[in-house]
């Protein structure tokens, strides 16, 4: 069995507001359909199942880069985007957060009823893997959220969260089917995450003799062991700081967005409607959708591209991220009726941003960036919970004077 990771985050409270939420919908599923018609359902689902990938995914969408609540606005997006174009899709989304988490198995075998997949399999694949991370193994953390993504040819990732009311944290536990051989010995070489003292855990080799109960559970043998592959502990305060960030990367793509820059590249000249602050977050927008694994390590630079709802690092720019939409879901559709030329432009931001990284050196500090972002928030209606930001008077920055 291949686990392929899991993330330790902080808890952090507070809702969704519905302005943004219905922009995550929108921008969700266009970045779904744009990877499953560039790479295929098995390259999304395989994206899934990386902490890294899924932590980037969360932060381009508007989420505070390092909560918690980065999983719940993911599998909740997704489920309600894809779901309602689920047989165009070929990809289905079940379960959720709380009561829903305990509807996954039979909303499974409605999905088999649907499609022909082995509905009951999949249910019990959906129990196993709850039933490895909250009762096989026991690392201080109850599950509470579980979703499950099955695609028309039977491939699944799973997306489990947990929390540890006493450390204040939350761990979230990523799976993929491929590769799988066994649910029951040795699922992940380790529990990932910050060290919380000794724990239970009923898979491990040495634990055969009381493996009793799993194993009628699974009912299946004990198999080999596949290694754990990738972890990822964030840290607990808000925020981002200049340590989160791979500066030479967040650099390259500023310096990319300026007009000056991007009239010297042929690629680009199919966007040139767009201002400088929408090809930032577009760029970014492409990572996401064409990036390989190496390129999401410092998942805070993704924030850049729509900020989030608390105004860490800065407040969503309601503008930007509508440009983004539109632009992105045109894409989409002209790509479905031949005319891909807006889709090739869109995956050419990630090859020249990568190309600018070369031998590039950001001029303005951290520092300086963020504050420009806040200075011109208002222009972007720029928007936190607390409500639009106004004009800052005298040149001081008010984010949250609403």
């Amino acid at each position: 069995m291949k686990q392929s990771g899991s993330a330790d985050l902080a808890l952090m409270g507070g809702g969704i507001p519905p302005w943004l939420f219905e922009r995550m919908k929108k921008l969700s599923l266009a970045i779904v359909e744009s990877i499953l018609a560039e790479y295929g359902h098995q390259a999304f689902l395989a994206k899934l199942s990386n902490p890294f990938w899924f932590q980037s995914f969360g932060a381009v969408i508007g989420m505070d880069w390092n909560s918690s609540g980065v999983t719940t606005a993911v599998t909740r997006a997704l489920k309600d985007s894809i779901n309602p174009h689920a047989q165009e899709l070929g990809l289905y989304v079940c379960g959720g957060k709380g009561k829903q988490s305990m509807r996954t198995p039979q909303e499974l075998v409605s999905v088999g009823d649907r499609t022909g997949l082995n509905g009951e399999e999949l249910s019990r694949f959906s129990k196993l893997v709850a039933k490895v991370d909250n009762t096989a193994v026991q690392d201080g953390f109850q599950l509470y959220l579980h979703s499950f993504l099955v695609s028309s040819a039977g491939d699944w990732t799973a997306i489990q969260q947990g929390m540890n009311g006493s450390t204040q944290q939350a761990r979230r536990y990523h799976w993929h089917s491929k590769n799988i051989s066994s649910f029951v010995n040795e699922p992940h070489a380790a529990v990932c995450g910050t060290n919380q003292g000794d724990i239970l855990n009923l898979v491990a080799e040495d634990a055969e003799p009381t493996r009793g109960g799993v194993l009628e559970i699974a009912q299946e043998a004990p198999d080999k062991m596949i290694r754990e592959v990738q972890k990822m502990i964030l840290p607990g305060y808000c925020g981002v700081k200049a340590k989160d960030v791979n500066l030479k990367r967040l650099g390259s793509i500023l310096w990319l967005a300026q007009e000056s820059q991007t009239k010297k590249f042929e690629d680009l000249l199919l966007l040139k409607g767009l201002g400088p602050r929408t090809l930032q977050s577009l760029t970014l927008v492409s990572e996401v959708i064409h990036g390989t694994p190496s390129r999401f390590s410092d998942p805070a630079r993704y924030s850049f591209a729509h900020g989030s709802k608390g105004g860490r690092p800065f407040p969503v720019p309601t503008k930007i991220y509508d440009e983004t939409i539109s632009t992105l879901r045109t894409a989409v559709d002209r790509a479905k009726i031949g005319h891909t030329d807006k889709q090739k432009a869109i995956s050419k931001l990630t090859n020249l941003a990568q190309q600018a990284e070369q031998g590039f050196t950001p001029n303005d500090g951290f520092e300086q960036v963020l504050e420009k972002e806040r200075q011109d928030s208002w222009k972007y209606g720029g928007r936190t919970v607390k409500g639009f930001v106004k004009r800052p008077p005298n040149g001081q920055t008010d984010l949250f004077n609403s």
